[in-house]
């Protein structure tokens, strides 16, 4: 059985919270790499937190947040390609009204997902050496995207 009492290095200021709406540019149907926009607007505050965690909330039903490689750009192309084999544009869908490409991204948005968490250490996000935060764009023209970034956390000691 473990013991749930703090470790001696564990920090010991208030609380921390920063909640932040994001406007994430307009891109194409496709997988991109956001990372650094999604953190632009958090840096100097995140900057602060020494242990937390950061959850990342996609505010639409036709595009998707995910973690993924971070590298080389051709598992995005390939992930797209992915994703349209599984859910193909047609008309056989009963939800039609938006467009062919519309049905087709509420299904790739419901198997993705709509948020992520991931931790916070140092002031950083805890992600892997080729691990980066992806929009899946599920619309031929999805416009803009708004995205709700939370940190919970305790601060730096000083």
């Amino acid at each position: 059985m473990s013991s749930s009492r703090p470790s001696s290095s564990s920090p010991s200021s208030s609380p921390i919270w920063i909640q932040k709406t994001i406007r994430l540019q307009a891109r194409p149907r496709g997988c991109h790499l956001v990372t650094s926009e999604i953190l632009a607007p958090i840096r100097a505050e995140l900057a602060g937190v020494a242990v937390g965690l950061c959850n990342i909330f996609i505010q639409h039903t036709s595009a998707s947040l995910l973690i993924n490689e971070n590298a080389d750009p051709d598992v995005r192309v390939d992930m797209e390609a992915a994703l349209n084999r599984i859910a193909p544009e047609g008309t056989h869908y009963i939800h039609s009204d938006e467009g062919p490409d519309d049905m087709p991204g509420h299904i790739k948005a419901a198997l993705l997902g709509a948020s992520l968490t991931v931790p916070v250490r140092d002031g950083r996000l805890a992600l892997g050496t080729w691990q980066g935060v992806w929009l899946a764009e599920h619309r031929d023209r999805g416009g803009s995207r708004s995205v709700v970034v939370t940190v919970q956390g305790v601060g730096k000691l000083n």
